[in-house]
C-alpha cells in the first residue's frame, strides 16, 4: 500500500468525527442565538435594540466593502516586497516611484555557480534597479555578465558597483548607456554584418560599434601580404585582438580600460571571416552636382580602382598643391595613393568631370580612436565648390559612423582649407604647432541624407 493509499483510508475513517462536531458546534450557535434573541424581545426596548443592532452591522459590513476595493485597486507602494511564483521576493519597479532614471552598461565577473546571476539580481533590484538585457560571456572559472540597466538617477556609479559587489560581482565595470545600447545584440550583430557586407570600409566602423571605446588600426605588412607573427585565426591576449586583414597585412584592436572575452573574440573573428569571404567592394551609388557656375561633376565612392586616374591628377597639379596636402616631399606623393585609396583604412570621396576626368579626392581615414579628413583638389578646379561639396559629404559619413569629431591637419597659409571647415557651421578648435595647423570639427548627429551645400544641386544615379 502506498503512502498516499494510506493518507486516503485515515481520512474516510475520521471523516464522521469532524461531522459530529460540526454538528454540535451549529447546535450549539442556534441555542446561543435563541437565548440572547428571547432576552432582548421581551426586554423594555429590545426592538430598538434589534434595529440598532442590524444598522450598526450594515454600516459596519459597507465601510469593510469600501475600505478592502479601495487597497485593492491601489498600486504597490514603492520598494514593497511582491511575491512571485516561485516563492522569492521581488521588488516594485522603479518606473512606480516617479523618480528620473539613467541607463547604464555593467559589466561583472561571478562565480560559475547555481543562483549567482540571482543573488546579483537580487542585489541591484533592492536599489530598485531594473535589467534590461543581460548577456553573459562564459570564462575558464567563471563568467562575466554584461548588463543594461535602468538605475534612479539619483544612485551613484560608487552604489551600483557597491550593489553588484553585494550580489557576488567582482572587477565591476560601468558606463553610462543611450538609447542606441536599447538594441538587443543579435540584431545589433546582423546589422554590423549586413553593413560589412555591404561596403568593405565598414569593417573597422562594425569592430568599433561592437566593442564600444576602443582604438582599430590597420597595419599593412611589408610586402603586401598576411603578417607572419599572426595566426590565420588570430590572437587574443587580455586587452588586445590581432586578426589577419584579409587585404594584407593586420588588424589589431585595443581597449585597455576592459580586458576581451572569448565570445568577443569569436564575435570579431567572425566579422573578419565575412569580409574576406565577400572580398574588395564599393558600393556603386553615386551623385551628379551642379556647381554654382553651372558644370556637372559627378562624386562616388574611390577604391583602388581609381589608382590609375589619381595618379595622372597629381601630374596635372602644381607642387604648392601636392605640398600644402602631403605635407612632404612632392615626389613622394604617389606612395600614399594605394593606402588613402584602400576602403580598410577609410573612405574616399572622388569627383569626376562629365568627360571622366578625377579632379578632386577627399579622404576620411580611421585614426584609432579619432578620424582625419583631407581634401586634394586640382588647380584648375580650386574655389569652384568642388572641395566644399566633398567635405560636407565626408563630414556626413563620419557622424553616420559615430564619430564624434574629424580633425584635418594642413598648413597655417591654407585660407581654403580653413574657409572649407568654418563654411561646416561646426564648432572648431585650432591647434598651431611650428606652421602645421589642425583644425578639428565637433559633431552634430548624423543627417538624414547626403550632405549638400548652397548653391549646389544634386541627383542620384
Amino acid at each position: 500500500m502506498t503512502d498516499e493509499t494510506r493518507a486516503k483510508s485515515a481520512h474516510a475513517r475520521h471523516h464522521w468525527r469532524r461531522d459530529l462536531v460540526e454538528l454540535a458546534a451549529l447546535f450549539t450557535a442556534v441555542a446561543a442565538a435563541d437565548s440572547v434573541a428571547n432576552t432582548v424581545a421581551h426586554g423594555p426596548d429590545g426592538p430598538v435594540l434589534l434595529v440598532s443592532s442590524a444598522a450598526a452591522l450594515l454600516a459596519t459590513a459597507g465601510f469593510h466593502t469600501w475600505w478592502a476595493r479601495r487597497h485593492h485597486a491601489a498600486p504597490p507602494r514603492p520598494g514593497k516586497a511582491l511575491p512571485v511564483a516561485n516563492g522569492e521576493v521581488g521588488t516594485a519597479p522603479s518606473s512606480v516611484t516617479g523618480q528620473s532614471t539613467a541607463l547604464w552598461r555593467m559589466r561583472t565577473t561571478v562565480r560559475d555557480e547555481p543562483g549567482s546571476l540571482a543573488a546579483l539580481c537580487m542585489a541591484l533590484a533592492h536599489h530598485h534597479v531594473d535589467i534590461l538585457a543581460l548577456q553573459t560571456h562564459p570564462l575558464a572559472d567563471g563568467a562575466v555578465d554584461e548588463l543594461l540597466l535602468r538605475a534612479p538617477d539619483a544612485l551613484t556609479p560608487a552604489e551600483l558597483a557597491d550593489a553588484a559587489a553585494a550580489g557576488g560581482g567582482s572587477g565591476t565595470w560601468l558606463e553610462r548607456a543611450d538609447a542606441h545600447d536599447l538594441v538587443d545584440a543579435p540584431t545589433r550583430a546582423l546589422t554590423l554584418a549586413t553593413r560589412t557586407a555591404l561596403d568593405a570600409a565598414e569593417l573597422p566602423l562594425a569592430l568599433r560599434q561592437l566593442f564600444g571605446r576602443c582604438a582599430i588600426r590597420s597595419v599593412p605588412a611589408a610586402d603586401g601580404g598576411p603578417d607572419p607573427a599572426v595566426p590565420p585565426e588570430g590572437v587574443w591576449e587580455e586587452t588586445v585582438m590581432r586578426l589577419p586583414d584579409p587585404s594584407g597585412g593586420t588588424i589589431t584592436i585595443e581597449r585597455p580600460h576592459l580586458p576581451f572575452t572569448p565570445t568577443e573574440f569569436a564575435r570579431a573573428r567572425a566579422l573578419v571571416e565575412l569580409d574576406a569571404r565577400l572580398g574588395p567592394r564599393v558600393p556603386p551609388r553615386s551623385d551628379v552636382l551642379t556647381l554654382p557656375e553651372g558644370n556637372e561633376i559627378t562624386v562616388r565612392r574611390a577604391g583602388l580602382d581609381d589608382l590609375t586616374a589619381a595618379r595622372e591628377m597629381h601630374e596635372r597639379c602644381s607642387a604648392a598643391t601636392l605640398s600644402r596636402r602631403y605635407h612632404g616631399p612632392v615626389g613622394d606623393a604617389d606612395r600614399y595613393l594605394r593606402h588613402l585609396l584602400s576602403p580598410r583604412f577609410g573612405r574616399t570621396l572622388a569627383a569626376y568631370t562629365a568627360s571622366g576626368r578625377l579632379v578632386a579626392l577627399g579622404h576620411l581615414l580611421w585614426d584609432g580612436e579619432e578620424t582625419e579628413i583631407s581634401l586634394l583638389v586640382e588647380d584648375a578646379w580650386q574655389r569652384r565648390g568642388v572641395g566644399g561639396e566633398l567635405l560636407g559629404r565626408l563630414v556626413a559619413m563620419a557622424a553616420d559612423a559615430g564619430c564624434e569629431s574629424v580633425y584635418a591637419v594642413t598648413q597655417a597659409s591654407n585660407t581654403a582649407m580653413v574657409a572649407a571647415m568654418r563654411a561646416l557651421d561646426l564648432p572648431l578648435d585650432y591647434l598651431i604647432e611650428e606652421g602645421t595647423l589642425v583644425v578639428t570639427a565637433r559633431l552634430a548627429p548624423a543627417p538624414a541624407g547626403p550632405a549638400t551645400r548652397t548653391g549646389s544641386s544634386a541627383r542620384k544615379r
